[in-house]
């Protein structure tokens, strides 16, 4: 199973998820976000990190010239892009990306359906709240092109691997506190996720 630690504020957090064997991390750059990083403390990480492990910025709100230059600055492999935008703006991203769905009712989970994609709770302040998904709705969807994103933790994953999904995205559910994250979660999260 694919799994990203999303959420990444400082240089340890990154290698412990690293060591525990993650193929992503993920750096956000929303500023209402209790775990923000500016593009200079994130490019000041990244640069520390093996080629293998993917770094995803996470956006909300901003113009397609902003992805590409945080990107850019901050050595981002990738964009999550969190909010809704329209074909134009994705044709304008010189990054490859993966969209978001904020699920709010069973239909939600089959936008974007044959695409690699993201599927959180919808919450108002864009992710990070521990949220769960009703894993009900995914009943008839093709869960071999989902990341699972929302409430996930150590104590869950074994199920939710179970069901077939391509990934997983975690932040709140491997934190002692909101950007700081908790080694011995990490751990045991990335354990069970790719025993």
């Amino acid at each position: 199973m694919w799994v990203k630690i999303c959420g990444i504020t400082n240089l340890e957090d990154a290698r412990c998820a690293i060591d525990a064997q993650a193929d992503a991390l993920g750096f956000v750059f929303y500023p209402k976000s209790p775990r923000y990083i500016c593009p200079e403390e994130a490019q000041a990480i990244a640069q520390m990190l093996p080629l293998h492990v993917q770094k995803i910025g996470l956006f909300v709100d901003v113009t397609p010239e902003e992805i590409n230059l945080t990107c850019q600055q901050a050595r981002m492999d990738t964009a999550q892009i969190h909010f809704d935008v329209d074909d134009a703006f994705l044709g304008a991203l010189h990054v490859p990306y993966v969209r978001v769905v904020r699920a709010k009712n069973p239909s939600d989970v089959m936008r974007y359906e044959g695409l690699i994609r993201l599927v959180d709770a919808y919450v108002d302040d864009y992710g990070g709240a521990g949220k769960r998904i009703d894993l009900s709705w995914f009943e008839n969807a093709d869960r071999k092109n989902i990341i699972l994103a929302g409430g996930l933790s150590p104590e869950n994953i074994e199920h939710v691997k179970a069901l077939g999904f391509y990934g997983a995205d975690v932040s709140s559910g491997v934190e002692k506190s909101k950007g700081i994250k908790d080694h011995a979660k990490i751990r045991a999260f990335l354990q069970k996720a790719k025993a």
